[in-house]
């Protein structure tokens, strides 16, 4: 499928993050020591110790290494001011937390934004046009990275720059600015300007249904600074190729065919190109952006390059320059904690998706693939195909026994608006019509919006209410699972989902755990990958 080609903008090009900061890597041996910080008794880190470090862990563990002795209190301390930190959730509504799994582990979402601002000297040396100098800066790249409750395997969704949504209501923590939620639906990408990342976050919650718990933001600059700190990034052309037509556009990428390191700027062309890559649309980016991102993640395992203190030392300090990051990840400490989560993961054990897309007209919205890819990573399971199949979830009874039905009041909603549809007409009516006619006297219906919720649901605020809330998804054929403990709701409240657009006795939908072709999965070991050069963009 071509990409129109109205979808040139003077912005051509968006950002994709180097993510240097937390990339997967092989867990240590069983027998091997503990990879701790460096010794506190002033003394110099072994050299030994930097070879394990970087052989199991990702780029941002060097970041801790610096902090030994008192002169190394003071660098960490330097380090730690010169990370951003900015708001985690701009947007009014929230995201239950997953269930822990039976060990008590829960999984971990961190949302990777590439940002295009060009607000300082070395962002506008590095590419778009002059007249967006300053401008409100544009998430143009959107990677979610998903790391299971038991952390065998990572699953990373990549969101398509101009993916039409709604953008809700978020407010600036800066200046109090709020913007209202967007009319109708707007590209993706100006979500970073309605107040910062936390508004992205906001808009993947609403859109996707899945908790985020962090955020990792990184410019321009911070892309070029990190891939040199690490040496080069090995990369594939299938033909010689060279990003730029006759009327400028493109990335300026020149690569001859094979196999080549990328870095600093380079890397930079590479993760920003699109023409020269098979159909020239952002899909093809964002296969160019995971096959870069496997091959970190497989260099920095391997490469013999940051043994040495100075090198480690000038990656901790373009890593936490070049980062924008939430409360939650602050300080190198917290950096360092969230990399030793992430080395555990196997490359073998990675993998890397598009969200599955049609076009609308220049643009793109999310299709019911779409929706099943973010179902597997709310539920935790693995894109890959390699877990075992999950076992049904436990659910213990209520600790507070339902009232009688004429006594439970209970609100019903309708949840069936989608992105691709409106709601279906009428059906809180029809619900609490059928809760009242089975003797829940009480019920009601909400008419006053439209809400949307992919599965149906039925919330309680507190623990005196979950034996109600229970009571009534059983009457229904709601399954257990489906009843949340929620502060958002004041009482028992029944969300008819867009899986229950007709009827009036709920009927589960057949699940099939398998990743959607459309996904276009690419495994984090897959050294072979290549990309394809389209026959204009070659020399």
């Amino acid at each position: 499928m071509t990409q129109n080609a109205t979808r040139e903008t003077a912005r051509d090009e968006g950002l994709a993050p180097a993510p240097a900061d937390a990339p997967p890597a092989d867990a240590p041996p069983a027998d091997a020591p503990p990879a701790d910080a460096p010794p506190a008794d002033g003394s110099a880190p072994r050299p030994r110790r930097f070879r394990r470090v970087l052989k199991w862990s990702a780029a941002v563990l060097a970041l801790l290494i610096l902090a030994a002795g008192a002169a190394g209190y003071l660098y960490y301390r330097k380090l730690n001011d010169t990370i951003r930190r900015d708001p985690l959730n701009l947007g009014d509504s929230k995201v239950a937390e997953p269930t822990p799994n039976a060990a008590g582990q829960t999984p971990l979402n961190i949302l990777l934004i590439g940002s295009d601002a060009r607000d300082s000297k070395e962002n506008q040396k590095l590419g778009g046009a002059r007249e967006t100098f300053g401008s409100t800066p544009l998430a143009d790249v959107q990677m979610l990275v998903h790391l299971s409750a038991d952390r065998s395997n990572m699953s990373v969704i990549s969101m398509p720059r101009d993916t039409l949504l709604h953008i809700p209501k978020c407010t600036d923590p800066d200046d109090g600015t709020v913007y209202p939620a967007s009319e109708g639906r707007v590209m993706t990408n100006q979500s970073l300007g309605h107040g910062g990342p936390g508004c992205t976050v906001a808009t993947w919650q609403e859109l996707t249904g899945i908790h985020i718990d962090h955020f990792v933001m990184v410019d321009f600059a911070g892309v070029v600074a990190m891939a040199d700190a690490v040496g080069g990034v090995p990369v594939c052309v299938d033909a010689n190729i060279h990003s730029r037509d006759s009327q400028g556009h493109g990335s300026g990428l020149k690569l001859p065919k094979g196999t080549h390191p990328v870095k600093g700027e380079q890397a930079l062309q590479w993760l920003r190109t699109r023409y020269g890559f098979e159909d020239g649309s952002d899909l093809a980016r964002a296969k160019a952006q995971h096959m870069y991102m496997n091959s970190l993640a497989r260099q920095l395992r391997e490469n013999a390059t940051l043994s040495s203190p100075n090198n480690l030392r000038r990656l901790a300090e373009e890593a936490t320059r070049a980062l924008t990051v939430d409360p939650g990840l602050d300080t190198v400490k917290k950096l360092y904690d969230l990399s030793t989560e992430l080395r555990k993961v196997k490359p073998e054990r990675i993998t890397m998706t598009t969200m599955p897309n049609r076009y609308v007209g220049a643009r793109v919205e999310p299709t019911e693939d779409a929706e099943k890819l973010f179902r597997l990573v709310r539920e935790d399971i693995a894109l890959d195909g390699r877990d075992a199949k999950p076992k049904p979830p436990v659910v213990k009874p209520p600790t507070d026994p339902a009232a009688d039905d004429e006594a439970i009041a209970v609100q019903v909603r309708n949840g069936t608006r989608t992105d691709t549809l409106a709601p279906a007409g009428g059906r809180a009516s029809a619900i609490a019509g059928e809760l009242q006619e089975k003797g829940f006297t009480s019920a009601t219906a909400d008419t006053d919006g439209a809400y949307a919720e992919k599965r149906t649901v039925v919330r309680f605020p507190s623990a005196d209410l979950e034996g109600d809330a229970r009571r009534v998804a059983a009457v229904l054929g709601i399954p257990a699972d489906a009843v949340k403990r929620s502060t958002d709701v004041s009482g028992v409240t029944l969300v008819v989902g867009a899986d229950w657009r007709e009827g009036t006795r709920y009927e589960a939908p057949e699940e099939d755990d398998t990743t959607p072709e459309s996904a276009q999965a690419l495994n984090g070991a897959d050294d072979k990958a290549c990309m394809k050069v389209s026959p204009g963009f070659t020399w």
